[in-house]
């Protein structure tokens, strides 16, 4: 009997694998639910850690909105949303072997642009694909 149950397990893992590793190559550019178009910041955020990283999973969300009663964001006088605070989830082959102080100095380094236009805070979750399949399984 718990032979059979192992089996079944096994089955499962390696299924679930497979479906992973798929859904993880389609979701390369998958921003947060929102449908609100990306601003200027979310767009150069996507563009330069999309040719930096080549993710299989990146998710980018502006959550700006949540830090609207800090000094900054109340004098915010633009038509469009405020860009100042966004949490990134990604993961990339490119992470294999780093640290994750390592991974964000990257990171950091190539924002170093729009963190000095205004971008304010980073909420950064690193994953190398290696990482990423471990979860999955466990």
């Amino acid at each position: 009997m718990s032979l059979t149950l192992f089996r079944l397990t096994a089955s499962r893992v390696s299924h679930l694998r497979r479906q992973f590793s798929s859904s993880m190559a389609t979701a390369s550019t998958v921003t947060d639910s929102s449908s609100k178009p990306s601003g200027p910041i979310e767009s150069s955020i996507r563009e330069k850690l999309t040719t930096l990283l080549q993710p299989t999973s990146l998710f980018i969300t502006n959550e700006s909105w949540k830090h609207r009663h800090h000094a900054p964001m109340r004098d915010h006088k633009s038509d469009g949303e405020p860009e100042t605070h966004f949490t990134i989830d990604v993961t990339s082959n490119v992470f294999e072997g780093k640290s994750t102080m390592q991974r964000h100095r990257l990171i950091y380094s190539a924002l170093s642009t729009e963190l000095g236009e205004g971008l304010h805070s980073l909420s950064l979750k690193t994953k190398s694909q290696t990482e990423a399949e471990k979860q999955v399984v466990t």
